[in-house]
């Protein structure tokens, strides 16, 4: 369905809001921006209007002209609307608004429960605690021995955070703050945390709800003089990409930060749509949320979208109406470098109404206004003359012509007056470009800094020279030989708990030994093997940052196809295969896989870590795979005995743990076509997450099958992968027999009858996707079912005569009585 013509009703009179008018008018979706009150740039960008006869905080008067106008998208630029509740207004009203709910918008609007909710959902950030009395928090800076940030938890138009240097400072601050409301009600509560080293980053990400989509990580400069001297002002400058945000780097925090705040947030009911700004600082422990902002960044927002390939109209209604993943966002090849000019006494008392003039400034460079206001045309013709072409995307310079021919009277009406945006293929280029545009531009009293992205260049500059100097390295080219060291010498300890007889399980050497006379094997056994892997199951596992049970997976799917057979496990080999080896995912997997050879009773004697940069398309991506060795003893039967079997064998089902490990390509389907996620409470179980559950690993069956082998109990073994039912009981059957099984003999799990119901899926398609139930189905003679039944639940299992064998007179496998499942 097409979109209308978007009319859009844009708040706000900033740097950042004559940005996005900017970038709104580029869209073929946009017929008119109307900005309320908008600035002197905003109102001569083509298709937009400035609105001054309607507050931008009165929501009532803001509806009654977007019905008036018949607006049909509604952009809030700053924080302090979006506090208020401007998204819920507008949403109540049948009117889209880009932007979060008043609920949503507290992770701005209060410091601490930010931080709190931080938390909750198990994002790395600093140490901190919260005060709302002086005396608590005066007590505490007196016992704490580290360095501290101090932050008002209300809106302070981004200078509340203070970095004193002594504890004097810090005391100094705390009464600024909380005695002296320095920031008004904003230092009612004040948030004292661990200071940490590193540098910032800002990370800018479009979100439905469900899906986030971000642009290149960005650095601003917060303080007013250079070298990061001075108080906080609301931003001083700003470059991207930032040359320390690598790909690794940003893929981290997505996993870390950014896909749990967006799926802890749904959790908590209250979804968040639109642009969240959030703050990291970049530590040798690895990135740590600093702060969170629901809106557009302000100098973070002319710096970015210069460098968007996009239609922002379209990516915001794909954000209001939920298919943010419908939707791509890509990013120009080029560096962008913003430098911002304030007015004098600024970020304190600062000078307005002071004339400014501008001469022709560079191609490729734009400049946007903040602080800026325009003389009142005396007709409308005039109002839309203009002079000093901007040459980057049809943008115009913001001056105007009056009816002389000379430019309209400009002058400067707030702290940060104006801003130079320039982009290049470097980042050097883009900083000189960006401060040969600043010197286009003159008013009385008018600073900026000197430095911007100097920071950046010096970043790069030693990265280059380091990687010169080092001459080339396999770990320039991606590959770390220490990580991979490093991860051996981690799970030793998990390799060595696996020891059994015969095999000492040590790693480090070329190759494993397994001795067989030790493992009472005299005369030579016939050696059977297998080899496997879990399949897409993993991606739910990088999803959820859970790795330790995945490895239990690759055994069992592994020895339980030993154990079919009736060979006992000996020992297991795997293979951990990644892009960009990450040793704390790879000790979890490997860890895992320990504990399930333990389970099994083979011993894990060695595997390979193949690191190999970019061969899966996210470096945090891996896949795990591995190969078990068994043995039956010389003179033994291999199972099936498929010529002892006769109709009347009775079929006995051992219960599954969950869905083990096939079937994940649908279930992942069904899940997303559900509007879960993977974080979000599992609607068939008690408390865990879909994640969670999901991830409950495949069972083992190895010790209580092995006994009934050796009993002499079995006639026939299937493990139940994919294939389901269906396909898997036949293979151990004659082409004379089928199984004839019946679906009401043993309990569906609540998460297959979700997942059928919510699918919809047929059942016998669910038949041969999913175990439904039973991990592992045996033939046994008619007499020794008692036996065998008490021997398996000894072992611990649960276990259901489920059906016979028949007969067969088409299929191998025939499932009855199906209904009983819905």
């Amino acid at each position: 369905m097409a979109t209308p013509s978007l009319r859009i009703l844009l708040v706000g009179n900033g740097g950042r809001e004559h940005a996005l008018c900017w970038k709104l008018s580029q869209s073929n979706l946009v017929e008119v921006i109307y900005v309320v009150p908008g600035n002197g740039g905003t109102g001569l960008v083509p298709k937009a209007r400035n609105i001054d006869s309607v507050s931008p905080d009165d929501f009532p008067a803001l509806l009654a002209f977007a019905q008036k106008h018949i607006v049909n998208l509604v952009v809030p630029g700053s924080e302090a609307p979006l506090v208020a509740g401007i998204g819920n207004f507008f949403r109540n009203a049948g009117l889209r608004c880009f932007g979060p709910s008043k609920d949503a918008a507290r992770m701005e609007g209060s410091k601490t429960f930010a931080k709190d909710f931080m938390t909750r959902h198990n994002i790395p950030t600093a140490g901190y605690q919260n005060f709302n009395n002086y005396e608590e928090a005066r007590k505490y800076l007196d016992d704490v021995g580290h360095k501290v940030v101090l932050k008002a938890t209300g809106l302070a138009g981004g200078k509340g955070v203070l970095l004193p240097a002594s504890k004097n400072e810090a005391v100094a601050a705390l009464e600024e703050i909380m005695l002296k409301k320095a920031f008004g009600s904003a230092g009612n509560e004040v948030v004292i945390e661990e200071y940490l080293e590193g540098q910032e980053l800002s990370v800018l990400s479009f979100s439905d709800g469900y899906t986030i989509r971000s642009l290149p990580a960005a650095q601003d400069h917060k303080q007013i003089s250079c070298g990061d001297t001075g108080p906080n002002t609301g931003g001083m400058g700003c470059y991207a990409p930032a040359p320390i945000a690598t790909p690794q780097l940003v893929a981290e925090i997505h996993r870390t930060a950014l896909q749990p705040t967006i799926d802890g947030m749904r959790k908590e009911k209250m979804p968040f749509v639109g642009l969240l700004f959030t703050g990291f600082m970049v530590t040798k422990n690895g990135p740590r949320c600093l702060e969170y902002n629901v809106r557009f960044g302000d100098p973070e927002s002319q710096t970015l979208l210069p460098l968007m390939d996009g239609d922002l109209a379209e990516v915001m209604i794909a954000c209001t109406d939920g298919h943010l993943d419908s939707v791509a966002i890509g990013n120009y090849p080029l560096f962008a470098t913003t430098v911002v000019a304030a007015a004098e006494g600024y970020p304190g008392n600062y000078v307005r109404g002071e004339p400014i003039t501008f001469e022709e400034p560079p191609r490729n460079t734009l400049i946007f206004h903040a602080g800026t206001k325009a003389k009142a045309p005396t007709d409308a013709a005039e109002s839309k003359q203009r002079s000093l072409q901007l040459l980057h995307a049809a943008q115009n310079h913001a001056s105007t012509n009056g009816s002389d021919g000379h430019p309209q009277a400009l002058t400067t009406s707030g702290g940060r007056v104006i801003a130079a945006t320039a982009s290049a293929s470097t980042l050097q280029d883009a900083v000189t470009l960006a401060y040969q545009a600043m010197s286009t531009i003159r008013f009385n009293g008018m600073y900026f800094r000197k430095d911007i992205a100097q920071k950046g260049l010096r970043y790069a500059s030693y990265e280059k020279t380091r990687t010169s100097q080092e001459g080339l390295t396999y770990a320039s080219a991606g590959v770390s030989i220490a990580d991979g060291n490093s991860l051996v010498e981690r799970i030793k300890g998990y390799v060595k708990s696996t020891a059994r007889t015969g095999a000492l399980a040590e790693i480090g050497g070329f190759g494993g030994t397994f001795q067989l006379d030790e493992a009472g094997y005299t005369a030579a056994p016939i050696l059977v093997g297998a080899v496997d892997g879990v399949g897409t199951k993993l991606h739910i596992a990088l999803e959820m940052g859970k790795h330790d049970t995945i490895g239990i997976d690759c055994v069992a799917m592994n020895t339980n196809d030993l154990v079919v057979q009736g060979a006992e496990a000996l020992f297991f080999l795997d293979v951990y295969t990644c892009s960009k080896l990450d040793v704390n995912v790879a000790e979890k997997v490997i860890q895992g896989v320990a504990r399930g050879c333990a389970i099994s009773g083979c011993a894990l004697i060695g595997g390979e870590t193949a690191e190999m940069k970019g061969l899966l398309r996210d470096e945090r991506a891996y896949d795990i795979v591995g190969a078990a060795i068994g043995a039956i003893e010389q003179g033994k039967k291999i199972l099936p005995l498929k010529a002892d079997m006769c109709t009347g064998d009775v079929v006995l089902g051992l219960a599954s743990s969950g869905v083990h490990s096939n079937g994940f390509s649908l279930i992942r389907l069904i899940v997303e076509n559900a509007g879960l996620s993977y974080s979000d409470k599992a609607p068939w179980g008690d408390g865990e997450t879909v994640g969670e559950s999901l991830l409950i690993p495949t069972r083992i069956y190895v010790k209580a099958v092995l006994e009934a082998v050796k009993k002499d109990l079995i006639k026939g073994a299937a493990h139940i992968t994919g294939g389901g039912l269906l396909e898997n009981i036949p293979r151990m059957l004659p082409d004379h027999l089928a199984a004839d099984i019946n679906a009401s003999a043993w309990p569906i799990p609540r998460v297959f009858r979700w997942l059928k119901a919510q699918g919809k899926v047929d059942p016998m398609e669910f038949c041969r996707t999913f175990n439904t139930g039973l991990g592992m189905v045996l033939v046994i003679g008619e007499t020794k079912v008692e036996e065998a039944v008490n021997v398996l639940r000894a072992a611990g299992d649960k276990v259901y005569v489920v059906g016979k064998l028949v007969k067969r007179g088409g299929e191998g496998c025939i499932v009855n009585d199906v209904s009983s499942w819905d």
